[in-house]
């Protein structure tokens, strides 16, 4: 056997050491669900398609026993559609798509990752089948405020047409009168509004495997496993005319 021949032969002996001992990436398979919380707030009265969005991880990822994906790390999002309530009928709707997510220490990975579930405090509904984030109906709303209107029309009737000696009239013709002030005033108004909060949960899930080599999740120069920033808001509280107010908590014991 000639030298160049062992001297290929020992080549390929050592290529195939390296392979066999080179360490297996940390895998983050297909479908993990990765709870997230919402930085900025966005609401489908002022968002449009393409617009950003912020989150962090709200608890840390595992892949063979080591964190891959420690909590506070950052995903980036985009609105991919965004539509308001009607007037008359129909209701609020927004997508989000979540895009990418930066580790700690620098190291980012590109996706096209959907959602998975939505905040249980939000009024919003959330539809699994297409990714859908619905605003609430306002059919008892409604409801209420023709009520509403009805009975003070009533009231003023019954003093008008007393004053007049006709107070069965009066009664009439106020009820008729405030119920047709109060389905306008329901006509003119939107429905409620998607808010997402800061502070809002919400769940993201892989739609690829991601892949961290040992030195991806070397934290050391970075704080891992740092607890998120943001301060616990959530959803927020909406006002009758379906406008959220940003940052504001529901008060305990509010629907």
């Amino acid at each position: 056997m000639s030298p160049s021949t062992l001297v290929l032969i020992g080549l390929s002996g050592l290529s195939l050491f390296a392979q066999a001992a080179k360490p297996e990436p940390y895998a983050v398979p297909t479908g993990t669900r990765v709870p997230l919380v919402m930085i900025n707030s966005v609401s489908t009265k002022h968002a449009a398609e393409g617009d950003r969005v912020y989150l962090e991880t709200s608890f840390p990822i595992l892949a063979d026993g080591r964190v891959v994906i420690p909590t506070g790390s950052y995903v980036a999002g985009t609105i991919t559609s965004s539509k308001r309530a009607g007037r008359v009928k129909g209701r609020s709707e927004l997508y989000l798509r979540f895009d990418s997510l930066t580790l700690p220490n620098g190291v980012t990975r590109d996706f096209r990752a959907r959602m998975g579930a939505l905040d249980g405090r939000a009024s919003e509904t959330f539809d699994r089948a297409e990714g859908r984030i619905k605003g609430e109906g306002t059919k008892g709303q409604d409801a209420v405020k023709v009520a509403t209107a009805a009975g003070a029309g009533t009231s003023v009737g019954v003093i008008a047409g007393s004053a007049a000696g006709r107070p069965v009239m009066g009664t009439a013709v106020g009820a008729a009168a405030g119920a047709a002030a109060g389905m306008v005033g329901v006509l003119l108004s939107r429905g409620q509004d998607v808010v997402l909060g800061r502070g809002t949960v919400v769940e993201m899930v892989l739609d690829r495997t991601l892949e961290f080599s040992e030195t991806d999740i070397d934290f050391s120069a970075a704080p891992a496993g740092r607890r998120t920033s943001i301060t616990e808001e959530g959803p927020v509280r909406k006002r009758s005319n379906g406008a959220g107010i940003p940052g504001q908590r529901p008060a305990l014991g509010t629907p």
